[in-house]
Parts: structure tokens; C-alpha cells; sequence
């Protein structure tokens, strides 16, 4: 197990971020960064690049690369990169790490991997290619099922955890046994989050609605509640629906690679 650390490496609310691609489909770093920027200035503590939001299934290594590079030389330095580094296997998850890493991410978000009765050897294997580097595991069983059991997570060498079950009795259960810093990735549970003294949350309807999140994280109730029902009605054609309402709001372009 990797020694936990006092402070988290974000508080507050992160983005799940858009992947910008031009009408041919191509990734567009320029605009996913500009994106990234415009919601920093809106008050985003950090910014998750190639995550399951940005359509990570559908890029090569290099467009990962890409991305990171843009997004973190368009930030502050004291607004943090994480990078998703999730993969169905740990070889691919070991060398998404390095990708990633060498671009210029602060921190990987590892997605737990399908199918998988165990996933510690997967997480050892990601957490010796980060090095120094800190690592996430991400539970989402909606999209890598089952997803991670609540008793091993004090086990596993990782620094920080994004679940994005929605499940509120699990959310109890990990502030109880994991040492490490939680984040929740469900929009309906971020008030609940902020009021449990979670680190904070990672959401993709923070592409969205930037300062609707912060408020809901920061105990307000009625922003809680406008915020379900805008990720209610973006959510029925992802990742269309949202990055038809991002595109309206910030300019950006709609096409998507999946769904």
C-alpha cells in the first residue's frame, strides 16, 4: 500500500474534460486547452484530460500525449493535470502512465480494468510506472464493470480515489476505510461530498456549468438541485447532449468519436 498523503493534491472541483475534435474528427489540442483555460478561469482547481468524459476509448497514445502537453502548458502551474491512464489490461495501463507522465500530467486516473476478480496487481504495476508520481484509481462500473470492491481499497498503492458509482452507502463506506483522497464523479452526490469533507469532485458537467459545481460542492443546496437537472438533460445522448450545450455556451465544436 503506498503511504497516504496528509494534503490532497487538489480540493475542490475538477473538470472531466471534453476531447475537442475539428469536423474531420481529428483531435484538436489547441481548443480542447483553450476549453480547459476558459474553465480555470471559472474557478476549476484542476483539469482531467483523457478521462471516460473525453472520449479516452477512442485515442492513441500519441493524441493523449497531445492533449496533455496543450492543456497543461495552457494552465497555471498551480492548477493541477491529471490524465487518464485506464486501460483494460495493466501492459497498456503501464505504458498509458509513461505517455502521460511524459507530456507533462501531475497525476493518472486509472480506471479500474473489466472483468478483473483482483485488480492490485494492475495497480501495482500502474503505481511503479508513475514513480514519484501520484496515482488515482477510478471506480466507474457503469463503464468498466465490476468495478472496485470497497475492502480492498486501503490495499491498493494508490494516493486518491474517483468514484463515480453514485452509490451513497458506498460513499460512507470509503470515507470509513480509505485513508487516501476522495473524490466523487456523480453529479447528484456533490453536495453530499463537500458537507462529508470529501477532497472534492471530478465532474463532466463542469464542462457546463463550472460555477454551478463549486457552489453545490460549497453547501448550496439550490445549486445542487439546478445541477441534477442540467446533467439530467444533457445526459440521454453522451456525449452529444453535453458537448452540444458546451458548444453553445463556449463555441467549441461538436463532433464526437463516440456514442
Amino acid at each position: 500500500m503506498a503511504s497516504r498523503m496528509t494534503a490532497p493534491i487538489f480540493s475542490g472541483i475538477g473538470v472531466a474534460l471534453l476531447t475537442i475534435f475539428d469536423s474531420s474528427g481529428a483531435v484538436d489540442a489547441g481548443a480542447t486547452a483553450g476549453l480547459a483555460s476558459r474553465l480555470v478561469d471559472c474557478g476549476m482547481r484542476a483539469v482531467l484530460v483523457a478521462g471516460s468524459s473525453g472520449e479516452a476509448a477512442s485515442l492513441a497514445p500519441e493524441e493523449r500525449a497531445m492533449l496533455v502537453a496543450a492543456v497543461r502548458a495552457a494552465l497555471p502551474a498551480q492548477v493541477v493535470v491529471l490524465a487518464g491512464a485506464g486501460a483494460p489490461s495493466a501492459l497498456q495501463a503501464v505504458h498509458l502512465t509513461k505517455v502521460v507522465l511524459d507530456a507533462g500530467a501531475d497525476a493518472v486516473l486509472a480506471l479500474s480494468p473489466p472483468q478483473s476478480s483482483d485488480a492490485r496487481r494492475y495497480y501495482d504495476l500502474v503505481a511503479d510506472a508513475a514513480g514519484g508520481a501520484s496515482v488515482l484509481a477510478y471506480n466507474y462500473p457503469a463503464v468498466s464493470p465490476p468495478g472496485l470492491p470497497v475492502a480492498v481499497l486501503g490495499e491498493l498503492p494508490v494516493q486518491g480515489l474517483k468514484d463515480s458509482s453514485g452509490d451513497v452507502r458506498r460513499l460512507y463506506e470509503e470515507i470509513e476505510v480509505f485513508g487516501g483522497w476522495l473524490y466523487t464523479g456523480s453529479t447528484s452526490l456533490v453536495l453530499l461530498a463537500g458537507a462529508l469533507q470529501c477532497a472534492g469532485a471530478i465532474l463532466a458537467v463542469a464542462n457546463l456549468h463550472p460555477e454551478l459545481s463549486i457552489r453545490a460542492f460549497e453547501g448550496d443546496a439550490g445549486a445542487q438541485r439546478q445541477l441534477v437537472q442540467a446533467s439530467e438533460e444533457v445526459s440521454g445522448r453522451w456525449p452529444h447532449g453535453l458537448k452540444e450545450a458546451v458548444s453553445a455556451r463556449f463555441g467549441t465544436s461538436v463532433t464526437a468519436r463516440m456514442g
